[in-house]
């Protein structure tokens, strides 16, 4: 596959997770009637298939990453050049952003509007930590063949069991400050987020270097 295909892949991937993530969010918030119990479950049933159904279609192309964290754990076990990491990550991000640019364009909200979705606090820094480290273990640990069903399971779950709601995802997390809806985290919130994602992938992506070592 060359490289421009798997470019594509990867920001039509980031793209279609975004409006996913931000789309269920808002048609959840709509008819849930201010049930946020209803909005997050609708939330995470759609992201979680989504996701998984993203996967197995871009899996064959770019490796269905949608995630600088996932490439750089790539990059790590050889499997990326450093210039077609640094062009995932381009490409991620301008995928994220166009996503909620298209999910609000089909309900008819400003394309973006920055959120003031408040998500601050040591525990929801922490959740983020976690959330992370699990998503690397998940695709660390599972068979390439089940990896789509396995990562989009988890993702759903931790929709529920983590505080934060598992962005697990820089990108994510910085196309997410872009939209007022229940998918929402106000810019101030990101940073953490962000540092706390990156050091539960770098923790679960050594440990499991170390632990499949033999």
């Amino acid at each position: 596959m060359t490289i421009q295909k798997k470019i594509i892949g990867e920001f039509l991937g980031t793209l279609f997770l975004l409006t996913v993530v931000v789309g269920s969010g808002i048609m959840g918030d709509n008819l849930s009637g201010g049930n946020a119990a209803i909005a997050l479950l609708a939330n995470s049933f759609a992201t979680g298939l989504g996701l998984s159904v993203l996967i197995l279609v871009f899996g064959s192309i770019s490796g269905g990453e949608f995630n600088p964290l996932v490439t750089f754990a790539n990059f790590i076990h050889g499997l990326h050049q450093k210039n077609e990491s640094i062009f995932y990550f381009i490409a991620q991000l301008a995928g994220a952003i166009v996503g909620v640019f298209v999910a609000h364009a089909m309900f008819g909200q400003n394309y973006f509007d920055i959120s003031n979705h408040a998500r601050s606090g040591l525990g929801q820094v922490f959740s983020e930590y976690i959330a992370t480290f699990g998503l690397i273990m998940v695709i660390r640990g599972t068979e390439k063949s089940k990896l789509p069903f396995a990562v989009g399971a988890y993702i759903g779950s931790a929709y529920w069991f983590t505080a934060s709601t598992s962005f697990a995802n820089p990108v994510v997390t910085l196309a997410r400050a872009l939209t007022p809806s229940f998918a929402g985290i106000r810019p101030s919130d990101t940073i953490g987020f962000i540092v706390a994602q990156i050091l539960g992938a770098v923790t679960a992506e050594f440990l499991f270097l170390w632990l499949k070592k033999d």
